[in-house]
């Protein structure tokens, strides 16, 4: 993930605040750099990790996840029709149903975990894209990446996996057939909770990857330079964290299982968990440093947790190298389909004794 600077030798990429390159004689641009907004060479580090670590052709850094996730959609037709998941991630839900929607998509929720849901969907020669999330968040559903990606692929679409929990340490979805494959580089690809920024790859360079660059260069939603410094030194350290991360979740969620006043514990790595073994298939080295608990009392009871931890911070987002608490369903809304039980955490790098007995004496034990 490293690379020497050739000016100086330095270790450690430098930082490009220039919002502009200066012409050549001719007008011309020998030096290969117009304008920031397209091209900034900060961006040239972590965008050729992410394009190596993914396997694919190309990698656009964007200004946040919402960011690089909307581009796609943007990219489309009015008419087009695509499909989502039932369960998602509920900012781009809302901008699905709402924004997308009265722009003139043709946007259907389906349950992507049921591949004979999904085969009664797809209209064929009318549905350009099959947007999935695996594991989805905050109820960790996973969804079969290779075959819905044939799925697409029979019907004339397109599949894009918005791959932020698993990352790329975990599942590689263009390895799988995917098309597309998103991040939310807020979360693990940075890790230290202090950037917000999206990425996208690509599998080839083809047109319609053309129209999401011109989404991002027209509209404008790019990474700032010390961002995508910030993206890269965290990138630095994804594979030690994740891992780490990985084994914490799945020895919290074991002894969680056996809580008393734990009614369900939602993560992928349990194996009476739904998609346990899909996750077993396209996940490698672990199952995410993500899981949900359902506390027994209700809401009442799942908030009195979560206000009860010392360890575990209460805050939104994910992936950082804090542990974090939340009530997932009171920052979603009243037309959140998450249970009013639920608490979701994010695992960190704290000592997992120490997580686990925050938490045990939180829920009341």
């Amino acid at each position: 993930m490293g690379r020497i600077d050739g000016a100086t030798g330095a270790v450690i990429p430098p930082i490009h605040p220039s919002a502009t390159y200066e012409r050549d004689a001719d007008l011309g641009y020998s030096r290969g750099r117009c304008y920031s907004r397209a091209d900034n060479p900060s961006y040239d580090a972590a965008a050729d990790t992410l394009t190596a670590l993914e396997g694919g052709a190309q990698t656009l850094l964007f200004a946040s996840g919402m960011a690089a996730a909307t581009a796609v959609f943007q990219a489309l037709e009015p008419g087009d029709h695509v499909l989502i998941p039932e369960v998602m991630y509920w900012a781009l839900r809302g901008w699905l149903h709402g924004f997308a929607t009265r722009w003139g998509l043709r946007v259907e929720a389906v349950d992507t975990s049921d591949l004979d849901e999904v085969r009664r969907a797809l209209r064929p020669g009318l549905t350009r894209l099959i947007w999935v999330e695996s594991p989805a968040n905050p109820l960790w559903v996973i969804s079969d990446i290779a075959a819905l990606a044939q799925l697409a692929h029979e019907a004339g679409a397109r599949l894009a996996v918005d791959s932020t929990i698993a990352t790329p340490v975990l599942t590689r979805p263009l390895e799988l057939g995917a098309d597309l494959v998103m991040h939310s580089a807020t979360k693990y690809l940075n890790g230290h909770s202090d950037v917000v920024a999206g990425t996208l790859t690509t599998k080839v360079k083809d047109d319609p990857w053309a129209r999401i660059k011109a989404v991002q260069t027209q509209i404008g939603g790019v990474l700032g330079p010390f961002e995508a410094w910030l993206l890269q030194r965290g990138l630095r350290t994804l594979f030690a964290r994740v891992r780490w991360q990985c084994t914490s979740a799945l020895d919290l969620a074991q002894r969680l299982s056996a809580h008393p006043n734990v009614a369900e514990v939602l993560y992928p790595g349990l194996p009476g968990f739904a998609g346990h073994e899909t996750a077993s298939r396209q996940m490698k080295g672990g199952f995410g440093g993500m899981l949900s608990i359902r506390v027994k009392g209700g809401r009442e009871a799942a908030i009195a947790t979560a206000a009860a931890t010392q360890v575990w911070t209460r805050a939104t987002s994910l992936g950082g190298v804090e542990s974090l608490i939340e009530h997932r369903a009171s920052m979603e809304g009243a037309d959140s389909p998450v249970p009013d039980d639920l608490l979701r955490l994010s695992v960190g790098l704290e000592a997992v004794d120490d997580l686990y007995n925050d938490l045990s004496q939180a829920l009341g034990l």
